[in-house]
């Protein structure tokens, strides 16, 4: 093991624990996206304000924080294990970031943005799930969880190596627990469905 094995980790980390919402909602002079419905630091609580365009940069500010360190350990040709320790490390940052206290979003975008890095073949699979199932169920949480459910099946699929899968289906376990909440209120009827006017803590996009 050398420095470079140890800093793209904790490099990943740090990345990952920039909490997008609440630098974009800074810049702009937004309100605290944690402030408002579900006090998740994600797009969806961004989006509130009516600002498309700054719900926009924040999901793919949460993407990139995910896939750029995966790339960049690929780039130094960094062991396959080292490379799956960046990836989680970057989401593991996103959902308990250092510099908020350890409170941070759910890491739909982030772990996105991480399965991309890792294979895009992965990643657009993935994202194609959340698609069909947000589609045709309207409920953006359901779907979070289908895909995270679905991804290392299709890390597995795709004929990945051991760690990888392995890794994959760490982030999608810990993506779930992020969600009980969610699955709660979808075992309850009371989740709200993409569209939906009414205001309750569903975010799930980040």
């Amino acid at each position: 093991m050398n420095w470079i094995d140890i800093a793209l980790p904790l490099g990943g980390y740090l990345l990952g624990s920039v909490a997008t919402a609440i630098v974009v909602s800074r810049l702009l002079g937004l309100p605290d996206p944690r402030t408002m419905g579900s006090g998740n630091p994600g797009a969806t609580n961004v989006l509130r304000t009516g600002r498309k365009g700054a719900a926009l940069a924040t999901l793919l500010g949460d993407m990139l924080k995910g896939m750029i360190p995966v790339i960049i350990a690929r780039l130094l040709e960094a062991s396959e294990i080292v490379v799956i320790l960046t990836a989680l490390a970057a989401f593991l940052g996103h959902i308990y970031p250092i510099f908020f206290q350890f409170r941070g979003g759910k890491g739909v975008a982030t772990a996105l943005g991480v399965l991309l890095g890792l294979s895009a073949w992965l990643g657009l699979a993935v994202l194609g799930a959340w698609l069909l199932v947000a589609a045709t169920l309207r409920y953006s949480s359901l779907a979070a969880l289908i895909a995270a459910a679905a991804a290392p099946i299709i890390a597995w699929g795709l004929d990945m190596n051991a760690p990888a899968i392995l890794g994959i289906a760490l982030m999608s376990a810990l993506l779930i627990i992020r969600h009980r909440g969610n699955i709660q209120r979808l075992l309850n009827g009371t989740e709200s469905r993409i569209g939906s006017s009414k205001k309750t803590g569903t975010d799930s996009s980040a």
